[in-house]
């Protein structure tokens, strides 16, 4: 069965801060908060923006978990006010049916496989220059060609995106809440020695339809895009904001 957590982090707490500098090392904490290891499931995470002088961190995963350890480490252990809340997911699966409409957050790192990037790197270039190569992943760094893509990628997810007309324009109802590169070096690695991984980072809020309830669920559950071991693809919904559907 899977489960919905939330944890509220302290991002004044020295743990916090690497965290937050590196998403290898909160992935890792992640990973520790279920008992069967090595971790065969999937798990999704998601590092909202801080509110209330707080950083929520919110984990999907195919078992329950157990977070006093990453509390102990990065939140407020021993506060009157809970830190974590889990929550079976099967409810909201239930809802999630044809024709309902919901608001929607998603981080993402926008990307594409091609054959023929622009500008390879290094690395992409030997690659590409192998025997019967395939594609290499090239980001998506300009705004319209983000949109462009989180359309697409619901659309293949069995959701659509409403619409708004804004002076007599139709426009997608989604607002780009964050978008910043993240770079960073993976753990246990010699920092000479190794390019740092960069990531196009790119938070979308918005309102969408479920068309196919099916294929919506599964994405909901495996997330959308790449990078997910670093905080990206989580998909969550709520109920909808007032508005005239389009």
């Amino acid at each position: 069965m899977p489960y919905l957590s939330r944890l509220h982090l302290n991002p004044l707490r020295t743990q916090t801060q690497r965290m937050l500098r590196n998403p290898q090392v909160l992935h890792a904490a992640v990973l520790g908060g279920l008992s069967r290891q090595p971790v065969t499931e999937r798990v999704l995470w998601r590092l909202d923006p801080p509110h209330q002088h707080r950083l929520t961190l919110l984990v999907l995963t195919g078992s329950r978990p157990s977070w006093e350890h990453l509390i102990e480490q990065a939140g407020w252990p021993g506060a009157d006010e809970p830190q974590t809340l889990v929550k079976p997911y099967e409810p909201l699966l239930d809802q999630v049916q044809r024709g309902r409409i919901f608001a929607f957050r998603l981080k993402a790192n926008p990307t594409s496989a091609t054959k023929k990037p622009a500008a390879p790197s290094e690395a992409q270039a030997r690659h590409l220059a192998g025997p019967r190569p395939r594609g290499v992943r090239v980001a998506h760094r300009k705004l319209p060609d983000q949109l462009d893509w989180l359309i697409a990628r619901l659309r293949q997810s069995g959701c659509s995106v409403l619409t708004d007309t804004i002076a007599g324009t139709e426009m997608p109802a989604v607002q780009v809440t964050d978008r910043h590169r993240l770079r960073f070096h993976k753990t246990g690695g010699s920092r000479s020695d190794t390019p740092p991984v960069t990531l196009e980072s790119a938070t979308f809020d918005g309102m969408l339809r479920i068309d196919e309830p099916e294929t919506a669920r599964q994405t909901l559950l495996e997330g959308i895009g790449s990078a997910k071991a670093y905080g990206f693809g989580l998909l969550t919904l709520a109920p909808p904001h007032p508005r005239t559907a389009s």
